[in-house]
């Protein structure tokens, strides 16, 4: 009988020592929590989809990143400093956004400095060591940054001059876009990108300046009828995570992490590029007017964007002077 005792614990010992074992591995693990303030659909947000399920794989499951899309878990303009208290360890952010915190953020959403692609992404080699210097002080860690197509003007009528923008309720959602609506005569309303279509609908605005993607994923046609393709910027989302989170990764971890992250910031550019023009085509099938602006319209615009250039030098000192020192060579 004695035997059979010692047998028996001899068992339910093994049992629970490979149920240790199985509960340590299980909290090996790592889970986070990545909020961003963009529908499940768009470009950036099926980016980071991609992203997460190459990170988990390339981690053997170690780590695990769950997108929260639309502002379901923080609204746009929480995120950061979701990221910063440690609500959530990492964070998409439209990086205009926080113009007014620190004017390196705002540096592609100055109108007409880079607007194309080729050079956007030269602004943004240009800008990027300073964004990272911003972010580490804050106990964040910058992962990568992707633009938006570039950004034209939706309106409700015809626009063939800044003139014809005097009085609109123009949708502010960054100090770019407001200093634009006090240059032109518009009434700007701060609106996140999640509360647009909404705010389209009831009236609250009826112009803004966006992209092609915004465009498409609000359903503006139900609401305005013109876009004009101005190309006055290509604003970026950046990817950050606190600090904090990454240091508690392992190195193998952390160099998956890294590794999978560069992909994924390359894969965006391209994508974001190659959609510029079905968003343009969706918004046309629609019954969208869209068109290049008129010679006194772009030119209208040029003018504004020489005055917000200068502008944006005088607020960001020494860093925006290394920037744009950089971007110019």
């Amino acid at each position: 009988m004695q035997g059979k005792a010692t047998l028996k614990c001899m068992l339910l010992g093994g049992v629970l020592a490979t149920a240790a074992v199985m509960t340590s591995a299980a909290r090996a693990d790592t889970k986070w929590d990545l909020p961003t303030g963009y529908p499940v659909s768009n470009l950036h947000t099926e980016n980071l989809q991609q992203m997460a399920t190459d990170v988990e794989k390339a981690t053997g499951g170690k780590l695990k990143i769950v997108i929260h899309p639309n502002g379901s878990l923080l609204k746009a303009n929480e995120i950061k400093r979701g990221v910063q208290t440690g609500q959530v360890q990492m964070g998409e952010i439209l990086m205009s956004l926080l113009a007014n915190e620190n004017p390196v953020f705002g540096v592609d959403a100055v109108p007409f400095l880079a607007t194309s692609y080729q050079d956007s992404y030269k602004l943004w080699q240009a800008s990027r060591a300073v964004t990272d210097k911003v972010l580490d002080k804050q106990g964040m860690k910058l992962l990568y940054a992707v633009a938006w197509p570039p950004q034209g003007i939706y309106a409700n009528k015809p626009i063939n001059a800044a003139a014809d923008m005097k009085g609109l309720k123009w949708r502010a959602y960054n100090p770019a876009t407001s200093k634009i609506a006090e240059l032109v005569g518009a009434q700007p309303v701060t609106i996140q990108a999640a509360d647009l279509a909404q705010a389209l609908a009831t009236g609250t605005v009826n112009s803004f300046m966006s992209s092609g993607a915004t465009g498409v994923d609000t359903k503006v046609w139900e609401s305005v009828k013109y876009f004009y393709t101005v190309d006055a910027w290509l604003p970026k989302n950046m990817l950050v995570v606190s600090k904090k989170s990454f240091a508690a990764l392992d190195k193998p971890t952390q160099d998956a992490l890294l590794k999978t992250v560069a992909e994924a910031e390359k894969r965006g550019w391209q994508i974001s590029e190659q959609k510029t023009r079905e968003y343009l085509a969706v918004l046309g099938k629609n019954g969208m007017t869209v068109q290049p602006p008129s010679p006194q319209l772009k030119q209208d615009m040029q003018k504004l964007g020489q005055v917000m250039v200068e502008d944006w030098a005088k607020g960001a000192g020494d860093d925006g002077k290394a920037i744009l020192d950089a971007y110019k060579k």
